[in-house]
């Protein structure tokens, strides 16, 4: 079991440093150990599972994370409390491999369990429920559902700011999504600012070069020149 964990760590290290065709045998060997060691649908064994699914997710093969991330809510159901937050991590990771391929349908109430859950499960005012807010704001985003997203994203931003602080990076993250979905409707002067806002953190947090920095200097600009024509 022990081994099973080594493992698991080892191979995390590899997917976080893109090295996906090091980690995967990793995986496969790890939930064949735990196979063996465990008692059936424990939450180590979905725990091994999850982590290959992840690996094919970001890597995109959909068809093979699908199944893994289905059998492991399939074990949450038996192995843990009705709110447990693991519960809603994992549901909230099979709504993202839904969206990742547009079907909004079948990744929306998947969002809805992972907030019902967490919203029993964490304090309240807790980082991981402004997560799960952004991700259904985003879906509702994806598909021009404005006046949904807009609200979640804005109880999100509220979280983030008492949870963690108003300096903190992925507050960045929450402002640029609000700022995009003002952005949607035409609503540029509501935008510009929070673009604003989430430049200065990213160039504090990042450097002015950084990858997600740029992006939303191009964003700003953009909407600077649209207020303009």
């Amino acid at each position: 079991e022990d081994l099973a964990s080594n493992l698991n760590y080892l191979a995390k290290l590899y997917r976080f440093q893109g090295r996906y065709s090091e980690a995967e045998p990793l995986y496969q060997q790890a939930i064949e150990i735990d196979k063996i060691a465990l008692p059936q649908n424990h939450p180590d064994f979905a725990r091994d599972l999850h982590n290959l699914a992840e690996l094919y997710r970001s890597q995109g093969r959909y068809s093979e994370a699908e199944p893994l991330y289905q059998k492991v809510i399939e074990i949450d159901k038996i192995a843990l409390p009705q709110n447990h937050p693991e519960r809603a991590t994992h549901l909230n990771n099979l709504a993202v491999l839904y969206e990742s391929q547009g079907r909004y349908s079948e990744a929306e109430p998947l969002y809805l369990q992972a907030i019902e859950i967490d919203k029993i499960a964490l304090p309240e005012n807790h980082p991981s429920f402004a997560g799960d807010l952004n991700n259904l704001a985003v879906l509702y985003n994806s598909q021009g559902r404005y006046s949904e997203a807009e609200p979640l994203y804005l109880q999100a931003i509220e979280i983030v700011k008492i949870a963690l602080s108003e300096n903190h990076p992925s507050l960045a993250t929450h402002l640029k999504n609000l700022a995009l979905l003002y952005d949607s409707q035409g609503r540029y002067s509501e935008a510009e600012p929070l673009y604003q806002q989430a430049l200065d953190m990213c160039e504090q947090t990042f450097g002015e070069e950084h990858p997600n920095t740029q992006t939303v200097r191009e964003n700003l600009e953009r909407c600077r020149q649209q207020q303009k024509s």
